[in-house]
């Protein structure tokens, strides 16, 4: 199971020339992107286990719903992610009988902000009713606390918008204060639809 496209795309850096996906083996992806990531990882579509399309979550709960009726017992799963994040899908496993490694292949690090954008983000917290955050993982918005908190900006949120791309991370930035936060598929289409829902 890979948690991401940045997870598929790490650990198959890695693999030796001319390796391919064992046949046999399932690949689990989360959702769309790291389901894209696979195929051009070269691993073949029909092992790959993923949500439904029109799932209204991109998870691992949604991917579970796909594989909860396999017989898990002995078998060997590896999760491949990085460091920190859920527990939940390797204790789900674990719950079942599978022997499961989990294996980082990437940190999560606070942004390195550049002029350019040390810039973008004081102006965003400076006018935050002409920005709209767009946040895909929860670590994100404990980054942007920290960074607000440096600027001394973090009551600004309130008056803030943010699209959010799963329910748990729309209720941490509600916790954090942003004052409007809606909740969006990941997919680019449906992004760009919450935009104009907030344009009009």
């Amino acid at each position: 199971m890979y948690v991401s496209p940045t997870a598929v795309l790490q650990f198959h850096a890695h693999a030796p020339a001319g390796a391919r996906f064992p046949p046999g083996t399932l690949a689990a992806s989360p959702g769309p992107g790291t389901s894209r990531a696979l195929r051009e990882a070269g691993v073949a579509p029909t092992q790959i286990i993923e949500p439904a399309a029109d799932s209204p979550r991109f998870d691992s709960e949604a991917l579970w719903s796909q594989l909860a009726a396999l017989d898990w017992q002995g078998k060997r799963a590896l999760i491949v992610g990085g460091d920190g994040g859920r527990a939940w899908f390797a204790d789900t496993l674990r719950a079942q009988g599978a022997d499961v490694t989990v294996l980082s292949v990437y940190r999560r690090a606070p942004p390195q902000l550049d002029a350019a954008g040390a810039a973008l983000l004081a102006d965003a917290l400076a006018r935050p009713q002409s920005h709209v955050w767009l946040f895909s993982s929860s670590e994100a918005i404990d980054r942007l606390e920290e960074l607000a908190a440096a600027q001394s900006s973090a009551e600004r949120l309130a008056d803030a918008c943010a699209i959010a791309t799963h329910p748990r991370i729309a209720e941490r930035a509600r916790a954090l204060g942003i004052g409007r936060v809606m909740a969006s598929r990941p997919g680019l289409d449906d992004i760009v639809t919450c935009i104009q829902s907030i344009r009009s």
